[in-house]
Protein backbone atom coordinates (compact mmCIF):
# COMPACT_ATOMS: atom_id res chain seq x y z
CA UNK A 1 0.00 0.00 0.00
CA UNK A 2 1.20 3.80 -0.79
CA UNK A 3 0.89 5.83 1.88
CA UNK A 4 2.08 9.24 -0.24
CA UNK A 5 -0.12 11.75 -0.60
CA UNK A 6 -1.59 11.66 -4.34
CA UNK A 7 -0.19 15.03 -6.40
CA UNK A 8 -3.35 16.94 -7.69
CA UNK A 9 -3.17 15.88 -11.33
CA UNK A 10 -5.63 18.38 -12.60
CA UNK A 11 -4.31 21.72 -11.51
CA UNK A 12 -1.89 23.29 -13.93
CA UNK A 13 0.88 23.46 -11.21
CA UNK A 14 0.30 19.52 -10.49
CA UNK A 15 0.24 19.12 -14.42
CA UNK A 16 3.81 20.93 -14.41
CA UNK A 17 4.84 18.98 -11.57
CA UNK A 18 3.98 15.49 -13.39
CA UNK A 19 6.14 16.61 -16.52
CA UNK A 20 8.95 17.75 -14.40
CA UNK A 21 8.67 14.59 -12.71
CA UNK A 22 8.63 12.02 -15.99
CA UNK A 23 11.30 14.32 -17.24
CA UNK A 24 13.49 13.51 -13.72
CA UNK A 25 12.83 10.19 -13.53
CA UNK A 26 13.79 9.58 -17.20
CA UNK A 27 17.16 11.51 -16.40
CA UNK A 28 17.36 9.46 -13.33
CA UNK A 29 17.43 5.78 -15.02
CA UNK A 30 19.96 7.41 -17.90
CA UNK A 31 22.40 7.89 -14.97
CA UNK A 32 21.58 4.58 -13.05
CA UNK A 33 22.36 2.75 -16.36
CA UNK A 34 25.81 4.24 -16.54
CA UNK A 35 26.11 3.34 -12.91
CA UNK A 36 26.26 7.01 -12.33
CA UNK A 37 24.35 9.46 -9.39
CA UNK A 38 23.18 12.32 -10.77
CA UNK A 39 25.67 14.58 -9.15
CA UNK A 40 28.38 12.45 -10.43
CA UNK A 41 27.05 13.15 -14.40
CA UNK A 42 26.33 16.48 -13.94
CA UNK A 43 30.04 17.22 -12.83
CA UNK A 44 31.28 15.03 -15.69
CA UNK A 45 29.10 17.02 -18.24
CA UNK A 46 30.79 20.07 -16.38
CA UNK A 47 33.95 18.62 -16.97
CA UNK A 48 33.62 17.91 -20.37
CA UNK A 49 32.30 21.26 -21.04
CA UNK A 50 34.78 22.94 -18.59
CA UNK A 51 38.35 21.05 -18.25
CA UNK A 52 40.73 22.05 -15.84
CA UNK A 53 38.04 23.13 -13.77
CA UNK A 54 38.89 23.56 -10.02
CA UNK A 55 37.17 21.49 -7.05
CA UNK A 56 35.72 24.80 -5.73
CA UNK A 57 33.87 25.18 -9.37
CA UNK A 58 32.98 21.68 -9.05
CA UNK A 59 31.43 22.09 -5.42
CA UNK A 60 29.46 25.57 -6.79
CA UNK A 61 27.94 24.03 -9.50
CA UNK A 62 27.24 20.62 -7.90
CA UNK A 63 25.37 22.68 -5.00
CA UNK A 64 27.51 20.54 -2.85
CA UNK A 65 30.44 20.93 0.01
CA UNK A 66 34.28 20.86 -0.60
CA UNK A 67 33.93 17.65 1.13
CA UNK A 68 31.24 16.28 -0.56
CA UNK A 69 33.03 16.91 -4.31
CA UNK A 70 36.33 15.93 -2.84
CA UNK A 71 34.44 12.30 -2.19
CA UNK A 72 32.15 12.58 -5.41
CA UNK A 73 35.55 13.02 -7.35
CA UNK A 74 37.87 10.25 -5.50
CA UNK A 75 34.88 8.26 -6.58
CA UNK A 76 34.88 9.27 -10.50
CA UNK A 77 39.01 9.03 -10.32
CA UNK A 78 39.07 5.51 -9.05
CA UNK A 79 36.91 4.14 -12.17
CA UNK A 80 39.34 5.87 -14.52
CA UNK A 81 36.39 8.76 -15.56
CA UNK A 82 38.23 11.92 -13.86
CA UNK A 83 41.82 13.06 -13.48
CA UNK A 84 43.35 15.46 -11.45
CA UNK A 85 46.37 17.26 -12.36
CA UNK A 86 48.41 19.46 -10.16
CA UNK A 87 49.42 22.65 -12.39
CA UNK A 88 52.57 24.73 -12.29
CA UNK A 89 54.17 22.19 -9.43
CA UNK A 90 51.66 23.59 -6.92
CA UNK A 91 50.37 20.13 -5.16
CA UNK A 92 47.65 22.36 -3.12
CA UNK A 93 46.30 23.25 -7.04
CA UNK A 94 44.69 20.41 -8.60
CA UNK A 95 42.90 20.65 -11.81
CA UNK A 96 40.14 18.45 -12.63
CA UNK A 97 39.73 16.71 -16.44
CA UNK A 98 37.41 14.50 -17.70
CA UNK A 99 39.10 11.13 -19.51
CA UNK A 100 37.74 9.79 -22.75
CA UNK A 101 36.29 7.34 -21.03
CA UNK A 102 34.44 9.85 -18.83
CA UNK A 103 33.32 12.24 -21.63
CA UNK A 104 32.12 9.03 -23.49
CA UNK A 105 30.04 7.52 -20.42
CA UNK A 106 27.94 11.06 -21.12
CA UNK A 107 28.28 10.90 -24.61
CA UNK A 108 24.73 11.14 -25.80
CA UNK A 109 22.64 13.32 -22.65
CA UNK A 110 21.97 15.92 -25.28
CA UNK A 111 20.59 13.88 -27.53
CA UNK A 112 18.33 11.49 -24.97
CA UNK A 113 16.95 14.79 -23.56
CA UNK A 114 16.07 16.09 -27.07
CA UNK A 115 14.26 12.59 -27.68
CA UNK A 116 12.52 12.86 -24.05
CA UNK A 117 11.20 16.31 -25.07
CA UNK A 118 9.88 14.90 -28.58
CA UNK A 119 8.18 12.18 -26.36
CA UNK A 120 6.91 14.05 -23.51
CA UNK A 121 5.31 16.30 -26.32
CA UNK A 122 4.54 13.33 -28.69
CA UNK A 123 0.65 14.22 -28.06
CA UNK A 124 1.24 17.97 -29.52
CA UNK A 125 0.83 18.79 -32.97
CA UNK A 126 3.26 21.62 -34.07
CA UNK A 127 1.36 24.98 -33.61
CA UNK A 128 0.42 23.44 -29.99
CA UNK A 129 3.89 23.37 -29.10
CA UNK A 130 4.51 26.52 -30.22
CA UNK A 131 1.14 27.73 -27.87
CA UNK A 132 2.81 26.09 -25.15
CA UNK A 133 6.21 27.48 -25.29
CA UNK A 134 4.46 30.74 -25.77
CA UNK A 135 2.06 30.64 -23.03
CA UNK A 136 5.17 29.11 -20.80
CA UNK A 137 7.50 31.99 -21.87
CA UNK A 138 4.87 34.56 -20.70
CA UNK A 139 4.44 32.55 -17.21
CA UNK A 140 8.36 32.59 -16.76
CA UNK A 141 8.99 36.02 -17.71
CA UNK A 142 7.94 36.88 -14.40
CA UNK A 143 9.66 34.49 -12.42
CA UNK A 144 13.12 34.28 -11.20
CA UNK A 145 15.58 32.83 -12.85
CA UNK A 146 16.85 29.44 -11.91
CA UNK A 147 20.69 29.33 -10.97
CA UNK A 148 22.59 26.43 -11.30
Amino acid sequence: MNDEPEIELTSALGLLRWIGWAQMKAGSDWTQERDLTQQQSFALGYLVQNPGSIQKDIATITRTTPASVSSLLSGLEARGLIERRTEDGNERSKRVYATAEGAAMIDGFDEFVQQLEDQILSPLDDDERQTLIGLLTKITARLPRPTR
